[in-house]
């Protein structure tokens, strides 16, 4: 089941007007959406998706005030003056990949099942972390898990990877990749809190999703579509999200950032979601002209 993150703390900060316009930039299971509808009257809130998945879960909503767009948030411009939108009064980005998307073994997301080595929001368009693994460079595999993932073995297991590849032995599953990643981080010898394959595992999904490009572009883009007094909530879940995040917002002179530090979910909410753990809220209003 999917729990959304740091949900009261996303309405207080979006300030809901009852006949303002939002934006949810990714609907993902719908929980966000379905708070803001709540607070809106006759306002109207538009869901943002690269998922195909998603529309049948909006469309479950039976709410007319709702209108779905599949498309990644990073075409927000484009999407918004296909529907007339000039000017939001609100956005919220919850940003990475949802636990609905982990707990769907075939897209890959995971290492907990075997699935092909897929990654793609959307599972329809774009090449899959196999395709990135089977074709990239060895040095684009090194930038990749160094940038992405803060590996500091990135290049050692860019070689690795390429060695295998040239073997024709290159993991074509979850488990194998994760296998193959623990493996060869062991021998390192140094010892790690989290799985081997975590950060090896995110910095495949950040590239093949091109995450950090769509995110710098959408926050362009809805901080230029926000009318005087609007808000913008984003929450991200590993730094290099929140550096990005943190930067746009404080170096905009046309926002007045409202969080001096990132909002971080409670006890109880941490108790009850796990993932809420490493969520960081941080949230700006635009200024009058």
């Amino acid at each position: 089941m999917h729990v959304s993150v740091l949900l009261a703390e996303s309405l207080h900060y979006l300030n809901i007007q009852p006949s303002g316009t939002y934006v949810d930039a990714t609907f993902g299971a719908g929980g966000h959406s379905a708070a803001i509808l709540t607070a809106l009257d006759s306002g109207t809130l538009i869901a943002f998706d690269a998922d195909p998945s998603a529309r049948a879960r909006a469309e479950a909503m039976h709410d007319s005030r709702l209108q779905f767009v599949q498309a990644n948030f990073r075409d927000l411009n484009a999407q918004l003056d296909a529907l007339g939108v000039t000017e939001i009064d609100g956005i919220l980005f919850d940003l990475g990949v949802s636990s609905m998307q982990l707990d769907e073994r075939e897209r890959g997301f995971s290492f907990s099942q075997s699935a092909p080595l897929d990654m793609r929001m959307n599972p329809y368009s774009g090449r899959s972390a196999y395709d990135v693994l089977a074709h990239a460079q060895e040095s684009e595999l090194a930038d990749i898990f160094y940038q992405y993932g803060e590996i500091r073995e990135s290049r050692r297991l860019a070689r690795a990877i390429v060695a295998r590849r040239e073997a024709g032995k290159l993991p074509t599953t979850t488990t194998d990749f994760a296998a193959f990643i623990s493996g060869l981080m062991q021998r390192t010898g140094r010892r790690e809190r989290t799985h081997p394959a975590t950060r090896a595992f995110q910095a495949l999904r950040i590239a093949v999703n091109d995450e950090l490009g769509a995110l710098h572009e959408g926050l362009a883009a809805a901080i230029a579509r926000l009318r005087a007094g609007g808000r913008i909530v984003a929450i991200s879940f590993h730094s290099l999200e929140d550096r990005i995040v943190k930067q746009t917002l404080r170096g905009d002179e046309r926002l007045h950032v409202l969080t001096k530090k990132p909002v971080i979910a409670g006890d109880a909410e941490t108790a009850e979601n796990p993932r809420s753990r490493s969520a960081k809220l941080r949230a700006a209003e635009k200024k009058a002209s």
